[in-house]
C-alpha cells in the first residue's frame, strides 16, 4: 500500500492507537512519526482555548501553526513534545491529588482516589535464566488502612527452577484518559518498584507453612508461596505501603525504580532534636481482618538509649502492664489460589508508619511477618502463658514485639513493643550529628 494512503488512515487515528500501529514493523513506525499527523493531536490536546464552535477548529489550530516549524523538525518531534507533555500533565494530577494529607497517619488523604483515578494496577515479571520473560498481571488486591496488598496465582506458572528474578512494577495506560475507562489492551506504562531474587527461596527465608504450601519471605514486602510436593509457584503476594505508593508506581521506568525526592532536614538547636515527639501507627492484617489497629503519640528517648547504632523507642512497656494490648481473632495469614485456599497460623502483615515530630512519615513498611518462640527468656516479669516474639529488620531500623498467648482468654496479648531506630537515618532527617 502506498505510503500516502497509509498516512492518511494513519491521520484518523488517535495517539494511543498511532502509538500502536508504529510497533507493527519499522515502515509503520516511520509513518507514525509523522510531524503533521503528531502536531495536530498535539494542538488537539493542548491547545489554550478548546472550541467546539466550527468542526474544522482542529483544522484552523493546526494551520496556525507554521509550515516551517513542522518541516523543519526531525520525524517523531512532535510525538516526543507530546509524550513529554503528558507526562508533565501526568505528573502535576498527581501531585495536586495527593497534596492533602491526613493528620492521623501523615500519608495523603486521596491515595486510594489517585489509584482508581490513574487506572493503577500492579504486575509481576518473572525472568527464566535463559532471559525468556513472563508477565502476569494482579488477581486480586485489597486495600488497607495504610497499604494494599496485591496478589498473583494461576495454573500457568513457569516451572520456578528455571527463574531467576522477580520484578515488581506499577502498571498505568500510557496516556491517562480522562473521560474513559483504560481497557486491558491499550497501552500502559511499566514502573519498576522492586527487584528480587529467587534464589534467596531459602530455610533462612521461610516463615511459615501448612499441609499444602510453604511461604517465604523476600525484602521488601514480598511473600511467595511454594506448593510442599511440587515446589513450583502457588501464588505471590506483595504488601505495598501508601507512603509514595502512587509515585513508585507510576513515575519510575520499567527498568529503574522512582528515586525519592531530597529530604531538606528541619534544622533545631534543641540538645535532643530527633529523639522526641514520635508517632506510631500500627497494624497487623491479613485477608481484610485486623487483629491489630494503634496509635502511640508522644514517644520519645534519650541520648544514653543510643547503642550500636541505634537509638531504642519504647512503645509498650514490658513492665506495664496498663499498656499491655491484645490481639482481636486468631491471627494466621489467608492464601488462595485458583483451585485452594488456607491459612498460615502466628502469620500475618504488619504495617508500620512512624511519623517524626512535624507529623511527616520518618520511616514506612508493609511486610510479612511471623510469631516464634524466644530463644532466650524475656528479661522482666514472668507470665502464666507461653511466650512470642516478632521481630522486623531493614537498613532503616528494627521493630521487636513480645507476646504472650492467654490460654483462658485464648487471645495473643502483646507485652512489650520497641522501635530500634538507626542514628544514620536520624543524622541525615535531623541534621544532627549523634
Amino acid at each position: 500500500m502506498p505510503s500516502e494512503i497509509l498516512l492518511k488512515i494513519f491521520s484518523y487515528l488517535d495517539a494511543v492507537s498511532l502509538l500502536c500501529a508504529g510497533c507493527v514493523s519499522r515502515r509503520f513506525y516511520h509513518l507514525a512519526n509523522d510531524n503533521f499527523i503528531w502536531i495536530r493531536i498535539y494542538s488537539t490536546a493542548f491547545s489554550p482555548t478548546r472550541s467546539n464552535w466550527k468542526v474544522n477548529s482542529v483544522e484552523k489550530i493546526a494551520v496556525s501553526v507554521s509550515f516551517l516549524s513542522v518541516q523543519d523538525k526531525e520525524a517523531g518531534y512532535w510525538k516526543k513534545e507530546y509524550i513529554t507533555k503528558q507526562i508533565a500533565s501526568v505528573k502535576a494530577a498527581l501531585a495536586d491529588i495527593l497534596k492533602p494529607v491526613n493528620p492521623y497517619t501523615g500519608l495523603p488523604v486521596k491515595t486510594k482516589e489517585a489509584l482508581r483515578m490513574f487506572g493503577l494496577g500492579w504486575a509481576i515479571i518473572l525472568k527464566e535464566k535463559s532471559g525468556k520473560e513472563y508477565i502476569m498481571e494482579h488477581v486480586d488486591l485489597s486495600v488497607n488502612d495504610t497499604s494494599v496488598t496485591v496478589i498473583w496465582y494461576g495454573k500457568n506458572w513457569p516451572c520456578l527452577a528455571s527463574l531467576s528474578t522477580l520484578d515488581l512494577c506499577g502498571v498505568t495506560p500510557v496516556f491517562m484518559d480522562w473521560y474513559k475507562t483504560p481497557t486491558k489492551h491499550r497501552l500502559r506504562w511499566h514502573s519498576l518498584i522492586a527487584r528480587y531474587n529467587l534464589s534467596h527461596l531459602t530455610v533462612s527465608t521461610m516463615i511459615g507453612c501448612d499441609r499444602l504450601i510453604r511461604i517465604f519471605c523476600l525484602h521488601p514486602g514480598l511473600l511467595v508461596g511454594v506448593w510442599k510436593k511440587e515446589e513450583e509457584l502457588a501464588f505471590v503476594m506483595a504488601n505495598l505501603h501508601f507512603h509514595h505508593l502512587v509515585e513508585r508506581s507510576t513515575l519510575g521506568s520499567a527498568t529503574i525504580p522512582y528515586e525519592l525526592p531530597p529530604h531538606s532536614p528541619f534544622l533545631d538547636d534543641s540538645p535532643e532534636y530527633g529523639l522526641h515527639g514520635y508517632q506510631l501507627h500500627v497494624d497487623l492484617h491479613s485477608g481484610g481482618v485486623f487483629y491489630l489497629c494503634g496509635t502511640f503519640r508522644n514517644l520519645f528517648t534519650k541520648k544514653g538509649n543510643i547503642e550500636n547504632g541505634h537509638v531504642k523507642l519504647i512503645v509498650i512497656h514490658l513492665k506495664n502492664n496498663r499498656e499491655h494490648l491484645p490481639l482481636i481473632g486468631k491471627v494466621g495469614l489467608s492464601w488462595k489460589t485458583d483451585i485452594l485456599d488456607g491459612c498460615i497460623k502466628s502469620c500475618s502483615m504488619m504495617d508500620v508508619t512512624l511519623l517524626d515530630e512535624h507529623g511527616k512519615p520518618f520511616w514506612c513498611f508493609s511486610s510479612p511477618v511471623c510469631m516464634r518462640s524466644p530463644a532466650t527468656p524475656a528479661d522482666g516479669p514472668s507470665f502464666l502463658g507461653q511466650t512470642y516474639s516478632v521481630d522486623y529488620v531493614d537498613a532503616e531500623g528494627r521493630v521487636h514485639v513480645e507476646l504472650v498467648w492467654i490460654r483462658e482468654t485464648e487471645e495473643y496479648l502483646i507485652v512489650n513493643l520497641v522501635l530500634y531506630l538507626s542514628i544514620a537515618k536520624i543524622n541525615r532527617w535531623f541534621g544532627t550529628e549523634y
